[in-house]
């Protein structure tokens, strides 16, 4: 064990003979200064911490002070008892305060026993109290606040660790102060009841065994009592205070001289204010004017310093920021940061603010986290941080959402009012300002809270907003996720694999295939809506299949196969029959024969008449399931379902197609319509 161990050891078990063996009045003086010097070390300590963590061992240093204090109370009651002496120090301060009057003394020891016991340690053990019961309270919040940060990206997970250990730490350190304060309090009673044990016992001692005189007795005893509680009481008193320091300041970047200085004198227009109302107390009241004029003088000379002081810091603040902003301008890095494109942007028009403001209400922030973590959950991909920004060259209520700086949706919102969406059938006492729901195109009604209500009963589906918003932005991350996802977030996403499954990343890259190859089979993926989530299945059928072929349209036709449950159950409910358009046995045959082989892979190549009538055969048994209320999936065989995708892409490219081997064995299809040449 090291010397500073030993040392505390042996001062925790001194503390505990101190009880039993009895100490010579040098050895107490000693250890009475001892006491106060350590009070007045932890006062100081509390003063010139920043936050409560930083002196996390005050709930047990309270315990060691206040079982020293007692140790203290009981060698002096027993020189007190036993010789009639307790030593200099004792001596020293039950004179000095009585100034040869023991009742003053005593009144001054009683009235510092109340404001210990009545002020501060109650007031301390309340505020422990309730400081451990909000921090246990709001740790759930400041756990969800961390994992929204960490799924923002404002925080890695190293920082996210070290907060959720500040938090636990936080915890523990207020439900120790709630339960060490009680120790105080103990304490404070104890003294009361050692300062009557010691005036009684010592009266009965000193006449009847000693053979004082009444007087006598009652002159020595006294004196010694007030000494011994005085000298016990003070630090009593300057820890008690510590404590209630520690439990009552919030975290900062200062001390507490740093915050009064900072955050009391912050505003010299009220000291002036102060300055003329005690001037005004000694002109017209029965104070002197020579007792207010000196202090009113001295403040208002302090608010012109500050006053002036403050001018020259914010005149030299404004010109530290205008030569920044030259030498920004100035520096070639100024340049190169214009080129920096943020990867999905949201903008909107100065009457929209209130959305993003949380001091209006606005709670976009918060649906955009959710976002994020909803495209996290049902696609596997990580969005970036969504930058938002008002744009004062929109229209007030416009909005536009850009992915790497091009524009790929927008709309119109009213805030007092809300989107009604029909269900169908139109109901002519829903009325409103005609409008289209943005997300998805469909005709809506932008209605006011009166017809709310009865839109709703009416059957329409009505959101508010931000929800409009939220369902816009989200739609479009979903379309534009491939573009959202490149090698830098592939290798993202490989690390985190690579975590819990280090052998198949290792195995894979970069022996078989490079992050590109896998980043292009994953934007493929995303491209055609299929969650990527699944990594380990994903990466398993590239690292089979990739040592044969490094054609990523094929990988992706495998990594489909492969995902078979998964896209079973993305288009279908269970037990629900799968309505189908199937391609005919004459267009497979076609599309089969124009496939073309290049460099970087095969590409089909139809005629443009045998083009235009897949689309408008397709166009016609698509409209038709819409307008029936279904969903258009496109059936075919594996061998072509790739090179039928490239046909349908420019003009159908939310029309999903699937082949018969990503399809679940147990799923029942059912063809309601065909394409054929």
């Amino acid at each position: 064990m090291k010397i500073k161990e030993i040392s505390v050891l042996l001062g925790i078990i001194g503390i505990v003979l101190m009880m039993i063996l009895p100490i010579p009045s040098w050895l107490l003086d000693i250890l009475l200064v001892i006491n106060i010097s350590l009070a007045m070390m932890i006062l100081l300590v509390a003063m010139n911490t920043k936050e409560a963590l930083q002196f996390s061992i005050f709930p047990a240093m309270l315990l060691i002070t206040t079982l020293f204090r007692l140790a203290l109370n009981v060698s002096t009651t027993k020189l007190i008892l036993g010789e009639a002496s307790a030593g200099n120090v004792v001596a020293t301060f039950g004179s000095w305060v009585s100034q040869g009057q023991p009742v003053v003394g005593f009144i001054v020891f009683l009235i510092l026993v109340v404001v210990q016991f009545i002020v501060i340690t109650k007031g301390s053990e309340r505020v422990a109290e309730v400081g451990a019961r909000f921090t246990l309270d709001a740790m759930p919040g400041k756990q969800m606040s961390i994992d929204a940060d960490l799924n923002a990206g404002l925080i890695n997970e190293q920082q996210a660790r070290e907060r959720r250990r500040k938090i636990e730490r936080e915890a523990d350190f207020y439900g120790a102060m709630d339960g060490a304060s009680k120790f105080v309090k103990g304490d404070a009673i104890a003294s009361i009841i050692i300062l009557v044990i010691n005036l009684v016992g010592g009266f009965i001692i000193g006449i009847s065994m000693k053979g004082m005189s009444f007087m006598d007795a009652v002159s020595t005893y006294s004196l010694l009592t007030i000494g011994d509680g005085l000298v016990s009481q003070i630090p009593a008193l300057l820890i008690s205070t510590s404590a209630g320091l520690i439990v009552t300041r919030a975290s900062s970047e200062g001390n507490l001289a740093d915050d009064i200085t900072s955050q009391l004198f912050i505003y010299p227009k009220l000291i002036y204010i102060v300055s003329g109302t005690i001037l005004l107390l000694g002109i017209f009241t029965p104070i002197h004017f020579l007792t207010t004029f000196p202090l009113a003088a001295a403040l208002g000379y302090a608010a012109y310093k500050m006053q002036k002081n403050m001018d020259r810091k914010q005149v030299a603040q404004e010109q530290q920021e205008e030569e920044q902003q030259i030498e920004e301008v100035r520096s070639p890095e100024s340049v190169i940061n214009l080129l920096q494109v943020d990867p999905i942007e949201f903008e909107f028009g100065y009457g929209l603010i209130p959305l993003a403001d949380t001091q209006q209400g606005g709670d976009l922030l918060d649906r955009i986290i959710m976002i994020r973590r909803q495209c996290a959950l049902e696609m596997g991909l990580v969005v970036p941080v969504i930058r938002i920004r008002d744009n004062i060259q929109l229209r007030p209520n416009e909005y536009v959402i850009k992915i790497k700086g091009n524009t790929v949706g927008g709309g119109e919102l009213l805030l007092n009012h809300y989107l009604a969406m029909s269900p169908g059938y139109d109901d002519d006492s829903v009325t409103g300002i005609e409008t289209q729901e943005p997300a998805f195109g469909l005709p809506a009604l932008w209605i006011d809270e009166a017809t709310k209500e009865r839109a709703e009963l009416a059957g329409y589906t009505v959101v508010d907003p931000p929800s409009v918003v939220a369902t816009h932005l989200t739609e479009m991350i979903k379309k534009h996720a491939h573009e959202l996802l490149g090698r830098q977030e592939t290798k993202t996403l490989v690390d985190n694999l690579k975590e819990s499954y280090p052998i198949l990343v290792d195995e894979l890259i970069p022996s078989v295939l490079s992050v590109g190859d896998v980043q292009k089979v994953l934007a493929k993926l995303l491209r055609e809506k299929i969650s990527i989530r699944d990594m380990v299945t994903i990466f398993e059928t590239m690292a089979d299949y990739g040592s044969y072929t490094k054609d990523p349209d094929v990988l992706t036709e495998y990594v489909r196969q492969a995902l078979s449950r998964q896209i079973t159950q993305q288009y279908t409910n269970q037990g629900e029959t799968m309505k189908v358009i199937t391609v005919g046995p004459m267009l497979e045959k076609k599309i089969a024969e124009s496939v073309q082989q290049s460099d970087q892979g095969s590409y089909v190549a139809l005629d443009p008449v045998s083009t235009q009538t897949v689309y408008q055969k397709l166009t016609e048994q698509i409209n038709r399931l819409i307008q029936s209320g279904q969903q258009p999936i496109v059936l075919t065989s594996p061998t072509i379902r790739m090179y039928l995708r490239q046909v349908m892409e420019r003009t159908m490219q939310d029309i999903p197609v699937l082949s018969y081997s990503e399809l679940e064995p147990n799923v029942e299809i059912q063809s309601v319509g065909v394409v054929n040449l």
